[in-house]
């Protein structure tokens, strides 16, 4: 069991699979029912790619998390049927039965094996809903292979569109083996999918086969009684419904086996389908071919009818379109952004305002010259901080980000995106804490603690501390806006995001283990409670304030104390190399530098001060504006940032994360200083 500081009891399903017990499942179906898509959604960052022994049919292998349990997923080239395969095809059957093992009957065989991994422990068979009654019938072959099995009924939506509504309970009865109904291109039942892949797994049972009608079993079972010889079943080590239909079906390379390993059965293998064809009307393999597609079509009209397209919710498919669709879903994400963008600056600018601001205006008539007033006043300006952070900033968009939990919106956005985070190596389900990370990095870092482990943890909360919070923006719009243009203000945070997108291939690439890929479950639509969210919001806060107060409290006093000793000169030289050797930056901004880690809105008026004027176009050209900018965005963000980082990374990540942030800065700064430099000499 594991237990959470609420006293919450998991059960841990037993046995785990994990490590080198982990499952290894096979995506199987025919050509366009969606099984490519299916695992493009829960793949990894890194996906393996090969061909099965002696063929160009490409198979494609990642690494997937279910829950406690992990998986290597194989997706298999589509395949038709089972019977009198292709040589390529027959391949693929080959790994299917045997994986990386040779049974007795294909040692012979000069080949490698079909595929370097041992046989799948499960298969998915990936349907068609739209085309049920052809894809059942590859179902129904699939059944006799002896394996856990579960079908994804995937199109649903399409499905519904057309009026086709399908009985899952009724086909998973007929079929013998699970049936989950999905919509792999919106995300829609594929966590259900591996969730019940697992469960097959554990409770060991594997489908019954479907036999063939009543008349094809008579005239087959002289066949059956002759392939109870000891060493056939030893040879081949299939099952024994599979091995006889594949003989009765006349399967050339079951067929060429048995002559070759065999040679006493195999004549009387002849003469047995000989006699069996005689009672029949057709030949064994059409007459098997008809049957399955007679028992297909029955079992197709048996679990389905004929109804209104989408009947149910509307609403709710109208806004899986918004959200989820490949192509509308990326608007529906941008206006997720925009709500963001909003909260941002303009209610929160506007609670800054009516809060902090006005706490700021009271206290500036306090100029204490005293130690024990300087200390007062220090300790103050720290609770204003914090106040600053926590009212607008924190509490609204840890709000909006549980709203967007609780309703189902945030998992939605997460799927939307989650290929285009795996380019710099993350899941989608970093994607809202990154657009909170505009407001303010310290829920961001919270929210994707919340939502990621291991490796992606330290690598999302790095990142996002190179996110623009709103304070470094406003400093950003107040100066670049002014004195560098529209262009110069697009370019800043163009910069940024190719820094995020490169950072994050380097942390994620400099691990030796790739991060899994995630089945992400899609819940249903939700109105949040007014009581959850405000619990919820409680526990994702209250901790980081008994960690960010006494930090942001304390370097307050210890900056007062700088200053009050008249440190600042000091402060100024000590910071030379950086500040006028480095960046080329007038010596009198190195304390605005180090004080603008207690709040980085405070910098731009220690900048004013520094400076004395307002307008600092008059001792500052563009090219030192632009490389104080640079600086600015990528240098630690603050030290309540860096407080979140201690409570949700360990103390070495956090430290490696303020130093790779100091590099990043001083790195970017310095080479665009040089290039802008060298383009003014030039122009």
């Amino acid at each position: 069991m594991i237990s959470t500081k609420s006293e919450v009891s998991v059960p841990l399903q037993s046995p785990l699979f994990r490590g080198d017990k982990r499952l290894r499942i096979a995506l199987i179906g025919q050509p366009n029912s969606g099984k490519s898509t299916l695992f493009k959604v829960v793949s990894s960052t890194e996906i393996y790619t090969g061909e099965l022994a002696g063929t160009e049919r490409s198979y494609r292998a990642c690494s997937v998390q279910i829950g406690m349990d992990e998986a290597m997923l194989v997706d298999l080239p589509s395949i038709q049927s089972l019977h009198n395969l292709s040589d390529d095809d027959q391949v693929s059957l080959k790994y299917l039965l045997w994986g990386d093992e040779r049974p007795a009957v294909s040692r012979h065989e000069s080949d490698q094996p079909p595929a370097p991994f041992a046989a799948p422990d499960v298969l998915i068979q990936v349907v068609d809903a739209t085309a049920l009654d052809r894809n059942l019938e590859l179902s129904l072959e699939l059944s006799s292979l002896g394996r856990p099995m579960v079908i994804a009924l995937n199109m649903m939506d399409e499905a519904r569109e057309k009026g086709i509504h399908i009985n899952i309970n009724a086909l998973s009865e007929e079929l013998g083996v699970p049936v989950v109904p999905t919509v792999a291109l919106m995300g829609h039942g594929i966590a259900d999918v591996f969730k019940t892949a697992v469960h097959a797994v554990r409770q060991g049972v594997c489908p019954q086969p479907q036999p063939a009608s009543k008349h094809i079993c008579d005239a087959a079972k002289p066949l059956s009684d002759l392939l109870q010889h000891p060493g056939v079943h030893h040879a081949f080590n299939v099952p024994h419904a599979f091995l006889l239909m594949q003989l009765v079906a006349g399967d050339r390379y079951f067929t060429a086996e048995i002559k070759e390993h065999f040679s006493e059965l195999s004549a009387d293998l002849t003469r047995l389908r000989g006699e069996a064809e005689a009672t029949l009307p057709r030949s064994l393999e059409d007459e098997l071919h008809a049957d399955r597609h007679h028992r297909a079509a029955v079992m197709f009209e048996g679990v389905t009818r004929l109804g209104g397209a989408h009947e149910g919710s509307r609403w709710k498919l109208w806004l899986d379109e918004l959200f989820l669709h490949p192509r509308w879903g990326l608007v529906g994400s941008l206006l997720v952004f925009a709500a963001v963008l909003f909260i941002v600056f303009e209610v929160s600018a506007w609670l800054d305002s009516m809060t902090a601001a006005k706490l700021i205006d009271a206290v500036s008539v306090w100029q204490p010259t005293a130690l024990t007033g300087v200390v007062g006043k220090a300790v103050v300006d720290g609770l204003i901080g914090l106040v600053g952070i926590v009212v607008p900033y924190m509490i609204p968009l840890v709000v909006l980000l549980v709203v967007l939990e609780e309703s189902g919106v945030m998992q939605r956005i997460a799927f939307v995106v989650d290929r285009g985070f795996h380019q710099i190596g993350l899941h989608g389900g970093v994607a809202v804490p990154f657009l909170l990370g505009l407001g303010c990095n310290v829920p961001a870092i919270s929210a994707a603690a919340h939502s990621t482990k291991g490796h992606e943890r330290f690598v999302s909360a790095v990142l996002i501390t190179f996110v623009p919070c709103s304070a470094r923006s406003a400093i950003i719009l107040a100066l670049a806006g002014k004195y560098l243009g529209g262009l110069g203000v697009f370019m800043i945070f163009a910069i940024t995001v190719v820094v995020i997108a490169l950072m994050g291939r380097i942390l994620t690439r400099s691990h030796p283990d790739p991060i899994p890929g995630q089945v992400q479950e899609i819940p249903p639509y939700a109105l949040p409670k007014l009581r959850g969210v405000l619990q919820t919001t409680w526990l994702r806060t209250s901790d980081i304030l008994t960690i960010v107060t006494p930090l942001l409290v304390g370097g307050s006093v210890v900056l007062a104390l700088l200053s009050f000793v008249g440190a600042d000169a000091v402060i100024n030289k000590l910071l030379m190399p950086v500040t006028s050797w480095w960046l080329g930056l007038p010596l009198v901004l190195g304390v605005p530098i180090l004080f603008g880690v207690l709040r980085k809105e405070l910098s731009l008026l220690m900048i004013y001060q520094a400076l004395g004027t307002f307008e600092i176009g008059t001792v500052m050209d563009w090219v030192q504006i632009t490389t104080f900018l640079i600086f600015l965005t990528f240098y630690v963000p603050c030290v309540s940032t860096f407080a979140v980082m201690l409570k949700t990374l360990r103390p070495r990540e956090a430290f490696y994360s303020v130093g790779l942030s100091v590099s990043v800065a001083l790195v970017m700064s310095g080479v665009i200083r040089l290039l802008l430099e060298l383009f003014s000499l030039l122009g």
